[in-house]
Formats: C-alpha cells, structure tokens, sequence
C-alpha cells in the first residue's frame, strides 16, 4: 500500500507575503541600476574607460537578472494544474541558472577585451573614471542592501544578489584604477581592475551554475546527507528497512522526499508512516515526504486486500535496515 504524507501542505502558499516584499525590494534596486546605468554608458565612452563601459555592460545583466528574478517569482507563485503538477517553481531555479551562465558569459568577453587593452593601452580619463565610479560604489551598496532584504534562500533572488555584489566589487577596482591613473598615468590600471572583476565574476557564476545544477539533476540538497537521513529512517519505531529513498528540491529551499518503508509483520504500519514522517519533518525540515509502507512479508498493510505489494527488484541507492542504524 502507498501512503503519502504532506505535513507542510501549506508550504509551498506560505512563501506569498514574503514574495510580495521581494519583488518589491527587487523592484526597488532595478530602478536604482536603470538609473544610474544610462549615466555610465555616456561617461564611459566620453572617459574611453573599459573599466566604467564593463562596469555599464555588467549592469546591463544585473539589470536582465533582476527582470529575470520578478518574471520567476511570478510564474513560481502561479498554482500547479494540468500537466503541471509542482506548478511552474523551476522557473526560479531555470533563472538563476541563466544569471550564473550570463556572468560566466561576461567574463570570457571582459577577459579578452582587457587583455587587449593591456597590450595597447588606450589614453583613459582617470578623473572621470574615478568619479563614476565612486558613484557606482554608493548606487550599488544601496542595490545590493535593498536585494539582501529580500529573501536570498531563494537561489532565483541570490543570483540576482550575486550579479549586484559583484559590480559592487567592480566600482570599487574602477575607483582604485581610476586614481592610480590620475596620480601615475599608469593606463593599463583600467585592464587590471577589469581582470580582478573577473575572477570575482567567474566564482559568482560557477557557484550558482552548480547550486542550480544540483537541483536539476535531482541531487539530494547540499545539507541534507541521505545515508543519515536513511539510517534515522529505519531506526523510528517498527521500521525494519528503508530502500528506494530519494531526496531532491522542487526549487531552492523546497525539499522532498520519497521512499519504501518496510515494517515489522504485525504492527501499525499507519502509525509508523507517521512517526517517521513526523521525524523527518521536525529534525530535517523535511515537510513533504511521500512513504510507500508495506510489512516485510510482502502483506498489505490494511489487511484488507489479499495481493501481494512486491519489493523493488531493482532498488536505488543503498539498502538502510534496523541493524544498520543501530551501529
């Protein structure tokens, strides 16, 4: 007999208020960006800074982050139907991926375009430059403030958070830049500090590509170990073995699980389909735990139907038993 426990039935509704003030803090910071952004691309071509111009082109994608984050927010919040039976929240996992992947992307052309400005270095207006970016660093701390309100366990809300920091970062190597070359004259300073925003980039956008990865190939979460949870599983009550256990996210900060809970012959197996979906809710947060409970000699658990609930021939992943957790 299967039986499906969802103990956070309400989860997944929860999260509306809190979407709402995320969308406005969202909001909030895109504004800010726009704003500031259209300055800089004309202070940029009149200072003949990369520095400033990669700065303008990465609040470009901050900007699409932040449009990709409230389109997300708004399809994840739209109610499962049809053949969409978890509703549409991947979309906030499918942007994040895209946010990852966009400062991958911005990188690779900083990199080259930096590197050819070290070779032949342009004559760059550091006084312009230092400036500009002086008011990059004040616009972005505001943007980045206003996103860290948000909800950032969101991975959708932490990709956009991520592109935000690191102009942050971006300004701060611009201004350095920007006063070295009116104190020296120094030009290649402008390609350097590109380079160092870069490295900032491609750690941003690795992390959030493999973050949104995971979730994808169904990886159990990060936190979540299933060998534990597996062997906390079997030690609850009458629980004689557990097998086929699953772990995965909907979306970043929605696990479930799912799994075959074989029982002592005789006992509650109702019971113990609420103990240990009670345990896994209250130790691990696990709130949606769908358990098929049948008795180890293969009865049905109601007693009432006389066929048969086979095992699973071909099992996946380990095979977690009394004995097991009591090591």
């Amino acid at each position: 007999m299967s039986s499906g426990h969802d103990h956070g039935h309400d989860h997944g509704h929860s999260h509306g208020a809190t979407a709402d003030s995320d969308k406005r803090w969202l909001a909030g910071a895109l504004a800010v960006i726009v704003a500031f952004l259209a300055g800089e691309v004309v202070v940029g071509l009149l200072a003949s800074s990369l520095a400033l111009l990669s700065d303008a082109a990465h609040m470009l994608t901050d900007a699409a982050s932040i449009v990709l984050a409230l389109w997300a927010i708004r399809l994840a919040a739209k109610p499962a139907e049809g053949r969409m039976t978890y509703g549409w929240k991947r979309a906030e996992i499918l942007s994040a991926q895209a946010n990852g992947l966009t400062l991958l992307g911005l990188a690779a052309w900083l990199t080259y375009e930096a590197v050819r400005r070290l070779i032949d270095p342009p004559d760059v207006s550091g006084k312009l430059v230092l400036i500009t970016a002086l008011v990059g660093v004040v616009v972005n701390v505001l943007a980045s403030w206003m996103i860290s309100r948000a909800n950032r366990t969101s991975l959708n809300v932490e990709g956009a958070y991520q592109h935000i920091l690191n102009d942050l970062f971006a300004f701060i190597a611009t201004a350095v830049a920007g006063l070295i070359i009116m104190l020296t004259g120094f030009a290649r300073a402008d390609g350097i500090a590109t380079l160092i925003v870069v490295v900032l980039m491609v750690k941003a956008g690795v992390g959030l590509v493999r973050a949104s990865g995971r979730i994808f190939l169904e990886a159990a979460p990060a936190h979540l170990d299933p060998v534990e949870i597996g062997r906390e599983m079997a030690a609850v009550g009458d629980v004689v073995e557990v097998h086929d256990l699953h772990i995965w996210e909907i979306t970043s900060g929605v696990p479930s699980l799912s799994a075959h809970v074989l029982v002592a012959p005789g006992k509650d197996c109702q019971a113990t389909r609420a103990d240990v979906a009670h345990m896994l809710a209250d130790k691990y947060h696990i709130d949606h735990a769908v358990l098929q409970v049948d008795y180890t000699d293969h009865e049905d658990c109601t007693d009432t139907e006389h066929e048969h609930a086979p095992h699973c021939e071909d099992s996946h992943g380990p095979v977690h038993r009394k004995s097991i957790a009591a090591n």
